[in-house]
């Protein structure tokens, strides 16, 4: 069981005044612990909860990005779908296997300092292996595909899978929205009348509510996932997000998968807040961005009550970034994979400088290995220079994917 203190770090977390202080793990939980184990980060490191990302598509982070042709945008999500299929880079990625293609989205996750994750897609097509993945991908979730008469018929029925999330305290996920034909931008009247519209619904793009929509979905409570790169980049426009944080709805960030959206969380985290700035002439606080990725999403998740803040009791969820700029929440949105010094899922260190191999005792544990990212060795969970080599090999060239931040150095040989 590990405990340790990250000690004399900036300590961030929704709800409260940043301040230097320390923060103690005992097991998987946050503790106000006094352990003899202290990494003395020097008030140079600021102490996040881990980011959440609510939206992504596993099985389809693989680049580069497919999109409308010569300069036309899509009126749904349909036709973006036809054109995936006949792309390269779905010929290129057809060469991978659903195991090494569900790899490299927990690497994605990894490296941008997410440790929660919604694997938008049906249970029956990831349940066994989301648990095989470096972080957490939930499980717990009623899902749909969208509510229109072409979407997937994910699940068991919209109806069934909303009944089971309400009985399990779960959230119910779905796409809504997507798109400006009829369907879409009724979207919000054919829920309410299916009587799916409180709290337990998580809203993905949503880029074609009204206002009188906007305000229903902040009277009932639901959660919506901004999504604004995928927007920009296959609709031409976004979701009335400044409308939506005015309403109270409770806002969070998703990537998409990268076949459409930015590369991970931290670019995605970038692009939004240039998004809204070019929409609306004024900036996106840095620490309502913060909420948005941390307690919001814990919300959204129906988790709140066990990460998406640093509070004793809560899951020892947890990002140490370089403090580069006295704001913390501007060092946080401005952060780029480089700047990642440690990264903990349930007091369980994933990722990190070798001088937190002190938690380990000095040494690096069974099942990790080591890798360079900007000049600095870093301790990783798994092999992803290995999984590199492989894609590499699989699709017969030095394939570059930008949410991994290293090359792979070639394996060392025995006796060398």
């Amino acid at each position: 069981m590990s405990e340790f203190v990250l000690a004399n770090g900036i300590i961030v977390s929704p709800g409260k005044d940043a301040k230097n202080g320390d923060l103690g793990i005992k097991g998987e939980k946050i503790v106000s612990s006094k352990a003899a184990k202290k990494i003395d980060l020097n008030k140079n490191s600021c102490v996040y909860p881990s980011l959440i990302n609510t939206h992504d598509h596993l099985q389809g982070n693989y680049r580069p990005p497919v999109g409308p042709q010569n300069g036309n945008f899509y009126l749904t999500w349909l036709p973006w779908d036809k054109d995936l299929k006949a792309s390269k880079t779905f010929e290129e990625r057809s060469k991978l296997t659903r195991e090494d293609l569900y790899a490299l989205s927990g690497y994605k996750c990894l490296f941008s300092g997410v440790t929660t994750v919604n694997d938008h897609f049906p249970h029956e097509l990831n349940r066994q292996i989301l648990p095989t993945l470096p972080v957490r991908a939930i499980q717990e979730y009623g899902v749909a595909h969208e509510c229109s008469s072409y979407d997937l018929k994910w699940g068991d029925g919209i109806e069934i899978e909303h009944e089971r999330a309400v009985k399990n305290k779960w959230p119910f996920i779905t796409h809504l929205s997507e798109g400006f034909d009829e369907e879409a931008m009724n979207s919000v009247d054919t829920l309410e009348k299916m009587k799916i519209l409180d709290n337990h619904c998580l809203f993905v793009h949503c880029i074609a509510l009204s206002d009188e929509d906007i305000n229903k979905i902040a009277k009932a409570g639901a959660s919506v996932s901004w999504c604004g790169f995928s927007n920009m980049f296959m609709f031409n426009v976004t979701s009335k997000i400044r409308k939506m944080i005015k309403a109270g709805v409770n806002v969070t960030i998703g990537t998409d998968s990268s076949a459409t959206g930015s590369a991970n969380l931290l670019a995605e985290i970038k692009y939004d807040r240039e998004l809204y700035r070019s929409l609306y002439g004024e900036d996106l606080p840095a620490k309502k961005i913060f909420e948005m990725v941390t307690i919001n999403s814990a919300k959204a998740f129906w988790m709140q009550d066990k990460t998406g803040s640093l509070e004793e009791g809560k899951l020892g969820d947890i990002l140490v970034l370089k403090a580069k700029n006295d704001d913390p929440y501007k060092n946080l949105v401005d952060a780029e994979m480089e700047d990642i010094e440690l990264l903990v899922l349930a007091g369980n260190p994933l990722y990190g400088e070798t001088r937190f191999l002190d938690i380990f005792d000095g040494n690096l544990p069974a099942g990790y290995t080591q890798i360079t990212v900007g000049n600095r060795e870093m301790f990783v969970k798994g092999d992803p220079a290995g999984l590199y080599r492989e894609i590499r090999k699989k699709v017969g060239f030095e394939k570059i994917l930008d949410y991994l931040p290293f090359e792979p150095s070639a394996p060392k040989q025995e006796g060398a």
